[in-house]
């Protein structure tokens, strides 16, 4: 007997998108109906992204000091979180990170930079560590992530090959000044679009925990369908000790696979990645998760560590899933090939890092 769920996926597939109502009854749903939730999400997984997994890894070019009052990040203006702070990285020290990643057998590399926004200087560093990258690992992909762009910057990024840029609007528009007040929704969402317009893949997400109703996260959600967000980080908020969050814990595994459920239903064909805060909140149920998002970042995240990138890649096979680009992805894709439309719609590059 089909569930409403399931009745729901198979609306979406015909090509009738879910509502905002549809979203609440997802992320309401009776704990005891989770699996069958996840199944009706897994099939839009797998008719967009088949078995793969994307893998990306995260490099820290610059980690504190910023002036931006966050109040969930441990690198905020007034945290007292005790993280490692230091200035820019030399590009020989973000290629030797960025191979490491690269080995462990990501495709995409995430060159992120603490602070409000990058200045001209900043950008011919980065500028200049993207060529480097590129040179040296052919078909790698590689997302830049420094904040608040200026008028040019995005261009600049683009003409040295940086393939998308990740700039998260965080929560709904109605919860934004709840957790920052140094610069606005409006501020992010311009960003977005000034990556769009020059040609770079936007990759936008949330944070899920920071306070937010129900309605605020399906506000959200709308709001990066709204931007057409290739790529959907979906972070669980890590309360550091020192923060004005630190003891905000609303946070249930099963929560948190709702959460990505319901961005499964209202972005289908969209690159749902399981960000920070994966091991901390969805604990024994990343497995599970991984049937509905397909995406998860490799290894550690900005000021915390993440699961052993050996763990990570043994649950990526032992739930029968395949790294995007991997020899085993290529082959299965030899014996059944599926349209590469659908293959590739939101995925990126599905060439091997190394190859």
């Amino acid at each position: 007997m089909k569930t409403a769920f399931h009745q729901l996926a198979e609306g979406i597939l015909a090509g009738i998108p879910a509502t905002p109502e549809d979203a609440l009854a997802v992320l309401r749903a009776d704990d005891s109906e989770l699996m069958s939730l996840v199944a009706a999400a897994g099939t839009l997984r797998r008719a967009h992204f088949g078995t793969t997994v994307k893998v990306n890894y995260l490099v820290n070019l610059k980690s504190g000091l910023c002036q931006e009052n966050c109040n969930y990040c441990s690198q905020a203006l007034g945290s007292s979180a005790s993280i490692l702070k230091y200035s820019w990285l030399s590009t020989d020290e973000a290629l030797q990170q960025a191979g490491a990643g690269l080995s462990g057998g990501a495709s995409r590399v995430c060159l992120v930079a603490s602070g409000r926004g990058p200045s001209n200087r900043d950008i011919d560093k980065v500028t200049s560590m993207v060529g480097e990258l590129k040179e040296r690992y052919p078909g790698v992909e590689v997302c830049a992530c420094l904040g608040l762009l200026a008028d040019g910057q995005a261009e600049r990024l683009k003409e040295a090959g940086v393939d998308a840029y990740n700039h998260n609007i965080n929560t709904a528009e109605s919860n934004h000044e709840n957790i920052v007040q140094t610069h606005t929704y409006a501020d992010r969402v311009a960003t977005v679009e000034k990556a769009k317009g020059a040609g770079i893949s936007p990759c936008s997400g949330l944070i899920a925990g920071l306070g937010e109703t129900d309605e605020q996260l399906v506000e959200a959600l709308f709001a990066l369908k709204e931007l057409d967000a290739d790529s959907i980080p979906v972070n669980f908020l890590m309360p550091f000790d020192g923060t004005p969050l630190e003891n905000i814990w609303t946070l249930s595994p099963i929560r948190c696979v709702k959460i990505l459920a319901m961005a499964r239903f209202v972005c289908p064909d969209k690159e749902i990645r399981i960000a920070g805060g994966r091991e901390m909140h969805l604990r024994s149920l990343q497995p599970i998760a991984l049937h509905v998002a397909n995406s998860i970042f490799l290894g550690d995240y900005l000021t915390s560590e993440g699961q052993e990138a050996k763990a990570d890649l043994e649950m990526i096979r032992d739930n029968g899933f395949v790294v995007l680009g991997s020899e085993e992805d290529l082959a299965q894709r030899a014996e059944e090939p599926i349209d590469p439309v659908i293959r590739r719609r939101g995925a990126g590059t599905d060439v091997l890092p190394n190859a």
